[in-house]
C-alpha cells in the first residue's frame, strides 16, 4: 500500500509558510523574487517528503546569486531564505553571516586562506551571504590574493554543499562578468534571482511603512512632495531604492525637528507631523541633475 505525504501540511508546520507570509508583508513588491522563493522552498518541501516516504533523493544544490541594485532587499530575503532551509532541514543552523572582500581576502601571502576557512567555519550549517562578491575578482592586480578565496569557497561549496549555501551578491552586470571570468564558481551558482528597482508607487508604501514605524505621519502636502522627490531622486546617480528613501526621510525629520525647535510652542500633531517643507527643502528640488555620478544627494 502505497504511503501518502501531506505537502501543505509539512508547509504549515515547518514553520516555513509563517516566513513566506512574513516575507510578503515585510517587503513591498519584489513579484517575481518572491515566486522564485517559494518555488524554492516547494522544492524542499517536496524532497523532505522523498526523504520521509523512503523515494530515492539527493540534496538538491542551492547556492545562488541575487543581483541588483542596493536597497532591493537582497540581505533580507537571504536572511529569510537561511529560515526557511533550516525549517527544511537543508541546514543544521538557520544563522545567516555576511561578509565582503575585506572579511575573505588577505592583504599578503599566506594571510587570505586562513581569513576564508575562518568565515566558512563561522557560517557552516547554515548560509554565508557575500556582498559585492565581484571585488573579490581583480585581475587588473597581480598580486591580488582574492582568487585564492574563490578557489578555496569553490571547493568548499562542492564537498560540503549539504551543510553551506552561499548566496553570492551585487550588481547584475558586475556579476555576469564576474562569473564568466569564473566559470568553475559560475557553474556551482544553481539558482539566479533578480531584484528589481522600485517604481515611485512601491517606494510610496515602503515610506508610509518607515514613517509609521517611527511613530510619525506625512501631511497630504508632504505626501505630494515626497512623490516629486521620488520621481526627481530616481533620475540622479547613486539612488539606492528603500536605502536612499530612509536616508531621506532622516534628513526630513531633522529638518523637522530645527523647524519645531524654531517654533518653541508645539502640540502632539505637530511633534508627529513630517510636512511638505520638511522635504522640499532637499537640494534635489533646487539642484540640476548632475551630468555624471557623484555623491548621493540628500
Amino acid at each position: 500500500m502505497n504511503q501518502s505525504f501531506d505537502l501543505k501540511a509539512l508547509l504549515v508546520e515547518s514553520g516555513v509558510s509563517a516566513v513566506l507570509d512574513e516575507l510578503d508583508t515585510e517587503l513591498v513588491g519584489l513579484a517575481p523574487v518572491k515566486l522564485r522563493i517559494r518555488e524554492i522552498a516547494s522544492l524542499l518541501v517536496v524532497e523532505k517528503a522523498r526523504t520521509e516516504l523512503g523515494v530515492a533523493s539527493t540534496k538538491p544544490s542551492l547556492h545562488m546569486c541575487f543581483t541588483g541594485n542596493p536597497g532591493t532587499g537582497k540581505t533580507t530575503v537571504a536572511m529569510r531564505m537561511s529560515a526557511i532551509l533550516h525549517r527544511l532541514g537543508h541546514v543544521r543552523r538557520g544563522q545567516m553571516v555576511a561578509v565582503t572582500r575585506d572579511d575573505l581576502v588577505g592583504q599578503y601571502i599566506g594571510h587570505t586562506a586562513p581569513k576564508t576557512k575562518e568565515v566558512l567555519k563561522r557560517a557552516m550549517g547554515g548560509v554565508l551571504f557575500i556582498d559585492e562578491a565581484y571585488y573579490l575578482y581583480r585581475p587588473e592586480n597581480e598580486r591580488d590574493y582574492g582568487q585564492e578565496a574563490i578557489e578555496i569557497l569553490m571547493q568548499v561549496m562542492e564537498n560540503q554543499r549539504e551543510d553551506l549555501v552561499v548566496i553570492f551578491a551585487g550588481y547584475k552586470n558586475r556579476m555576469d562578468t564576474f562569473f564568466q571570468s569564473n566559470p568553475g564558481l559560475g557553474s556551482r551558482v544553481a539558482h539566479h534571482i533578480d531584484f528589481p528597482d522600485y517604481d515611485v508607487p512601491e517606494l510610496e508604501a515602503i515610506a508610509d511603512r518607515m514613517v509609521a514605524a517611527l511613530g510619525l505621519e506625512l501631511s497630504g502636502s508632504a505626501h505630494e512632495a515626497l512623490r516629486e522627490y521620488l520621481v526627481l531622486r530616481r533620475q540622479r546617480p547613486n539612488f539606492a531604492n528603500a536605502r536612499s528613501l530612509r536616508n531621506a526621510l532622516d534628513r526630513a525629520r531633522l529638518r523637522q525637528a530645527r523647524r519645531l525647535l524654531d517654533l518653541g510652542q508645539v502640540d502632539a500633531r505637530m511633534l508627529t507631523t513630517i510636512e511638505a517643507g520638511d522635504i522640499r527643502a532637499s537640494r534635489v528640488f533646487s539642484e540640476p541633475a548632475p551630468a555624471t555620478t557623484g555623491e548621493a544627494e540628500c
